[in-house]
């Protein structure tokens, strides 16, 4: 009996809560009313998965073509960016921010962001190029596929000559095991990209050295103070980074370092 009982008060201490609950499903049901009608008048497309045998030659290599195109987009953000002034802005930037010891100030994503706007900045005439040269005639089908290769590769291709070492595009033409070209015009693409990106990292590794040197003499003229101080505890890099970025501003840093960058593509 006291069984029977316990099990009935459990039952009347349920029924507000499931009353409460049934009443706030009624009072929201209105709400999701328009969603879910607005969702039943759309007419999502079809998705078909086709599994049946190739008809012909023409259906493998248009399946090839679109495996060549995914592999191709899936890699050209890496590929433009190696052909680009990217790789030098991004660089002397990471450069600059260990020359100031400040960790993680300015994070990467500051970084690399600054590093693409300064890169569309510099490679805006060169885009400017590609588009009347290759993109417009190509849209317009007054050239083929091939012409809109070679045509679109050709802007690029003087813009990396300009900037890269004659001893590195030298290294990669004799390590090609090709006969020597008449001209640079004719070297190919597969040669001119990694000398490219050895030119500039090698130039954004000059541009890091001469950022270090101010940061490191007044690291070692705080860690002198300190130690004739007989403050031998005392890490010296707390104590300069304040003067560091003193130091940065007062010189105006970002204009000079950034003018610099740009002015060297110039």
């Amino acid at each position: 009996m006291n069984r029977r009982r316990e099990r009935k008060s459990q039952r009347l201490r349920l029924r507000p809560g499931f009353l409460s609950l049934i009443c706030l499903i009624t009072l929201l049901a209105p709400l999701f009313y328009p969603i879910v009608s607005f969702a039943a008048g759309i007419d999502l497309p079809a998705l078909n998965l086709n599994l049946d045998d190739a008809k012909g030659p023409q259906q493998i290599s248009g399946v090839l073509q679109i495996i060549f195109l995914l592999t191709v987009l899936s890699l050209a953000p890496a590929v433009l960016i190696l052909m680009t002034s990217f790789t030098r802005f991004a660089i002397v930037l990471s450069f600059l921010r260990f020359a100031l010891g400040t960790q993680q100030s300015p994070p990467n994503q500051v970084i690399i962001g600054l590093a693409l706007f300064l890169t569309f900045f510099v490679m805006q005439p060169v885009w400017q190029r590609v588009n009347l040269e290759a993109i417009t005639p190509y849209q317009q089908h007054k050239i083929s596929g091939e012409e809109f290769v070679n045509k679109g590769l050709a802007p690029l291709k003087e813009f990396m000559f300009k900037h890269t070492n004659k001893s590195d595009l030298a290294l990669f033409v004799s390590m090609s095991q090709k006969e020597k070209p008449q001209n640079a015009e004719s070297l190919p693409i597969s040669t001119v990209i990694p000398a490219f990106v050895i030119s500039e990292l090698k130039t954004a590794f000059q541009i890091g050295f001469m950022l270090y040197i101010p940061f490191i003499i007044l690291d070692m003229v705080v860690a002198s103070i300190l130690l004739s101080m007989g403050m031998m505890m005392l890490p010296p890099v707390m104590i300069s980074l304040p003067f560091k970025l003193m130091l940065f501003i007062l010189v105006d840093g970002w204009n000079l370092l950034i003018g610099s960058l740009v002015k060297s593509f110039q």
